[in-house]
């Protein structure tokens, strides 16, 4: 099992749901740079479990503990490792997971790859759980990235079938705008669909089901010039993210799908000097990569995000130690949709794979003062 993505910037991530501890070690991480431990804790709090009655009534303060590579407010270029201690755990509720496979989850799938050896409380290593430390990392890369003028927000495009209008050129992500986003639960253009949204989570939570959605991430500042083709394109860079967070279905840049319908003389974005001299496009249907490169244009994507799979009611499935079809109910405390709790894990995500493609082209050792 690895638990390491990167190039330059190499992130690991350790811990199970219902061990003692979760956590994450940056390496090659630039000397010199000053932790915002305020913003840091705003970020964490964003994907912590038991912040409203949308999520999981699980509690946990999520309160990273940095252990190496930080003295003096200001990282010191060793490895930096932080620890999310777990404090709220009933793995009881788990105890039928190691013969009844539930289905939807990893412990099929993962009992089989793991020879049936992989920790099955509150899914273990597979558990969203584990991307509170990539919100610690995340929150470190948004920092830097902040200083670089690159800044990356994301709102709920939709909850089940209702949804919110998509980011256009005309939008612009304000401080103003971003911090309205990161305090809102479900972040919006259009603040007149969020009732609707709450009712169908609410819906689901008292059927006991569950419903999925669509988050829309915009990064704005990214210079043109960076990612590479092919293997390390800057889609890839991101997918190969994305795909890592649990429950990601779905994943499309600028006009996704849309663009295989347009014409070669529609779906081409015309390039232009503003009035400052600077290189533009009048439309970025490309979603601000051309040939797995940015060309200065918003970066701009969509992640379907799937229902959660543990829900109340009565499901069919298997008993794998007798080797029969059984039906169960999956009890604990779950998320009746978990799209509020992963937009600041996306967010993160984008910022480690931006920060990770410019130390590769810049080949930054020290932060910049």
């Amino acid at each position: 099992m690895s638990g390491v993505w990167g190039n330059k910037l190499k992130v690991s991530i350790f811990g199970e749901s219902h061990g003692p501890a979760i956590g994450v070690t940056l390496h090659n991480l630039p000397a010199g740079i000053r932790l915002d431990e305020d913003a840091i804790l705003k970020e964490m709090a964003r994907r912590a479990p038991g912040s409203s009655d949308l999520t999981t009534p699980r509690k946990e303060k999520d309160q990273p503990e940095i252990v190496s590579g930080y003295l003096d407010g200001q990282t010191t270029g060793a490895p930096l490792t932080a620890v999310i201690w777990n404090t709220n755990t009933r793995s009881k509720d788990y105890s039928q997971m190691k013969r009844l496979m539930r289905p939807g989850q990893a412990d099929y799938p993962g009992r089989m790859r793991y020879d049936g050896f992989a920790d099955y409380r509150g899914s273990g290593h597979f558990s969203g759980r584990i991307t509170a430390p990539l919100v610690f990392a995340g929150a470190i890369a948004k920092g830097w990235l902040a200083e670089r003028g690159i800044r990356i927000g994301a709102h709920v495009l939709s909850i089940e079938k209702i949804y919110d209008r998509q980011y256009t050129l005309e939008d612009e992500l304000t401080t103003e705008l971003l911090q309205k986003w990161a305090s809102e639960q479900l972040p919006l253009f259009e603040e007149e669909v969020r009732p609707d949204m709450e009712e169908a989570i609410y819906a689901a939570k008292q059927a006991e089901d569950s419903v999925g959605g669509v988050v829309e991430t915009i990064v704005s500042g990214v210079p043109a010039g960076y990612g590479n083709p092919f293997f390390d394109s800057v889609e890839a860079t991101l997918a190969h993210l994305i795909f890592s967070v649990p429950a990601t279905k779905g994943l499309e840049f600028g006009s996704g799908f849309d663009i295989a319908a347009m014409r070669g003389s529609q779906a081409n974005d015309a390039y232009y000097y503003d009035t400052n001299g600077n290189v533009k496009t009048k439309t970025n249907h490309n979603g601000g990569i051309i040939g797995g490169i940015t060309y200065g244009m918003p970066i701009v994507f969509r992640t379907a995000i799937k229902p959660p799979a543990s829900i109340g009611q009565d499901q069919e499935t298997i008993d794998i130690e007798s080797g029969e079809n059984t039906t169960m109910e999956t009890h604990g405390r779950h998320d009746p949709c978990i799209v509020p709790r992963v937009i600041p894990v996306l967010e993160a995500v984008t910022a480690l794979a931006l920060m990770d493609l410019i130390l590769v082209k810049e080949g930054i050792e020290f932060a910049k003062s």
